[in-house]
């Protein structure tokens, strides 16, 4: 009598949501921006991508059943989806093993260290990306060129990003229509507005997520930078640069929306977006490292209990 199950009293919705038809669900949302970088990085891309979630698999299962001494939950799609968007977050030309230290990261100190799925702080995807970052830095900011047809893998053409080229105050940036569709220097996932747009229509669409989180984000930046643009238009970029370029469109959509690690109400969502929008505009405009989008999700999942604790959802038939 110990363990007593409380019932609350009806109604008792049944929206038939799982996590892993909601893990899948992103999945199939990655699709067109994975096809694209297919088409523009290659070999690479593939090598990238297959390394990461093949290694995120490997030592989900390693840790959950020598380490926790529990049965391991490859199928419900989070190891997958951890392993597909840490490859989006990386060079196309990544060395595989530098690519399988950064898995380990991701799932073992990111995810596992917390007691699994649903339990941990940071999005870890992003804290496989930053270990990375902060431990090969040269080898992390090598950008192959896409221009560059066939891409070929480790002996790819490199040049900068679009970040890049704005932190060294050169105007030369690529077309409007070359970010759109991904023509551009940049990690894997992240260089194709269009296919990475088209992933948001297909989670609106099917529910998954809602707008609160990527709406509030970009919107910011866009009024962030926007006035920073009227105020210097000599020094500062356009605003529709910054939501095309680096890991605007891919961290708003599909890692700062992530349900375990943001908040739960749709106005802390607000919240959570507007301070990701922020910090993301205060590096990249005045910090050393041209992309804030991973600090700033990683900064404002450490506020999402906070956030939670202030701005709590309201109860079904509350006022």
């Amino acid at each position: 009598m110990e363990n007593k199950l409380y019932v609350s009293p009806s109604p008792h919705i049944h929206g038939g949501d799982s996590i892993s038809k909601n893990m899948y669900g992103v999945l199939i949302a990655l699709i067109p921006a994975f096809l694209v970088s297919l088409y523009f990085f290659g070999l690479g891309a593939l090598i990238v991508t297959v390394t990461s979630v093949v290694s995120c698999l490997v030592f989900e299962y390693l840790i959950q059943k020598f380490l926790m001494k529990k049965e391991a939950t490859l199928y419900d799609g989070s190891a997958i989806l951890t392993g597909v968007l840490l490859a989006f977050n990386l060079p196309s030309n990544l060395p595989v093993w530098i690519i399988v230290i950064g898995a380990l990261a991701a799932i073992g100190i990111g995810k596992m260290s917390f007691g699994g799925l649903g339990n941990n702080i940071f999005n870890p995807a992003l804290v496989g990306r930053v270990f990375l970052l902060i431990s090969f830095p040269a080898q992390m900011t090598t950008w192959p060129v896409t221009g560059e047809l066939p891409m070929t893998y480790t002996d790819a053409q490199t040049g900068a990003t679009v970040l890049s080229l704005m932190n060294e105050g050169i105007t030369q940036l690529p077309s409007y229509g070359n970010m759109l569709l991904g023509n551009m220097g940049g990690s894997l996932g992240e260089v194709s507005a269009v296919a990475l747009i088209l992933g948001l229509i297909y989670m609106l669409w099917k529910k998954i997520i809602t707008w609160h989180i990527p709406v509030s984000i970009l919107a910011t930046v866009f009024v962030f930078t926007g006035i920073m643009y009227l105020v210097n238009p000599l020094q500062y970029a356009n605003p529709f640069v910054h939501l095309l370029s680096g890991g605007l469109l891919l961290g708003s959509i599909f890692m700062a929306t992530d349900y375990v690690t943001s908040p739960m109400s749709k106005n802390g969502m607000l919240v959570y977006g507007v301070g990701i929008g922020i910090l993301t505009t205060v590096i990249r405009l005045f910090g050393s490292y041209p992309e804030g989008m991973s600090f700033a999700i990683l900064i404002m999942n450490a506020f999402t209990p906070l956030i939670n604790s202030y701005i709590k959802p309201k109860h079904f038939g509350g006022k």
